[in-house]
């Protein structure tokens, strides 16, 4: 199919691009380290909550190599609340291999050799940062490109045709000359836009490219194949708090769910309820008043939904057995992910 002209999304970029913390506004390169933490940051995650949360990591790691001198725990604090742990084990093995080789890689096809870096990472750092002539495909340009084309296929399936497709804009002299702005247009067109629905076409620069838009059915682009219902597990938690302030945690193996982050201690996650019994086995301190938390914490993974018990108790000073830690509130609510924390909202300490 004809792709309208790239052109056309560059002049209405120039004059209507979103002003965010990790974009580069000034005349200079772009920094590809930034460039990087910003789009592992926005993966599975809100340009919204990604803003305060770039600024608050670069002041910690404020480049490549202080990231990878780092301790993989601070790392993994630091990325607390932003889901998807995975993704800074992955930054932090990078960031070694970046130290290690001197530099970043200047190409997608190099810059996927680096752990947790896929297809669309390279691609767009490779665009942005380096200036490839390469078009990288998120959910916002699989989005675009699907209305334009008008492709019924559902994702996932549809994605190879859609990324091919996006590499088509390749063949305009105005994209090939501005790899980068012109991968952030289609990203902003996505974002602002060709939204998921009500789509403004009244003011999209590719109107009247759009085979979409000319059969009245943008809003139902791109099709989804229905998820599966996910399955539901069950969780019991013990919460010892102290006269001081301080929070019992402990940190979970490095690899697998959550790997590496702190927890509140706690049985494991199971498709069948605890019962109380059975439950308090798992206590981190045995014998102690442990009352039961009215009320559940629930928290969706990618896989499962999870409902979670919890169990309280205080003494007049927490001391931690093995493989423990006790930590101020203030900081404990810092360092857990966002399972760990809905515990502590539950028992009233947020």
């Amino acid at each position: 199919m004809p792709l309208p002209s790239a052109s056309a999304l560059l002049a209405w970029y120039d004059r209507h691009r979103r002003v965010l913390p990790f974009r580069n506004m000034g005349s200079g390169a772009p920094d590809p380290y930034r460039v990087w933490l910003s789009e592992v940051m926005l993966q599975q995650t809100t340009v919204a909550a990604v803003g305060p949360r770039f600024d608050r990591f670069l002041a910690r790691f404020p480049d490549v190599a202080a990231l990878a001198a780092a301790p993989e725990a601070e790392v993994m604090e630091e990325w607390a609340g932003l889901g998807y742990y995975a993704r800074a084990r992955n930054l932090h093995a990078a960031a070694r291999a970046v130290a290690a080789r001197g530099g970043f890689p200047r190409t997608a096809a190099g810059l996927r050799e680096l752990p947790g870096i896929g297809a669309y990472t390279a691609a767009a750092i490779a665009a942005i940062a380096f200036g490839e002539a390469v078009v990288p495909a998120d959910g916002n340009v699989e989005r675009v490109v699907a209305r334009l084309a008008a492709e019924e296929t559902p994702l996932p399936a549809a994605k190879p045709r859609l990324a091919a497709l996006a590499q088509g804009f390749l063949a305009d002299a105005a994209a090939r000359a501005r790899p980068g702005d012109f991968a952030q247009a289609l990203f902003d067109l996505g974002a602002t836009l060709c939204t998921p629905k009500a789509p403004a076409c009244a003011l999209c620069p590719w109107r009247g490219g759009c085979l979409a838009q000319a059969r009245g059915i943008q809003a139902e682009l791109p099709r989804k194949t229905p998820k599966r219902a996910r399955p539901l597990r069950h969780g019991a938690h013990f919460l010892l708090t102290d006269a001081a302030g301080q929070v019992l945690l402990r940190r979970r193996p490095p690899s697998g769910l959550l790997g590496g982050m702190l927890e509140v201690p706690g049985a494991p996650w199971r498709e069948a309820p605890w019962e109380a019994a059975e439950a308090l086995a798992h206590a981190p301190v045995p014998g102690l008043a442990w009352a039961r938390v009215p009320g559940l914490a629930r928290h969706g993974f990618t896989h499962f939904e999870l409902e979670m018990t919890l169990y309280a108790a205080e003494v007049a000073r927490i001391e931690p057995p093995p493989a423990t830690e006790a930590r101020p509130l203030a900081e404990a609510l810092a360092g857990l992910p966002t399972v760990m924390r809905k515990l502590l909202v539950l028992a009233g300490l947020n």
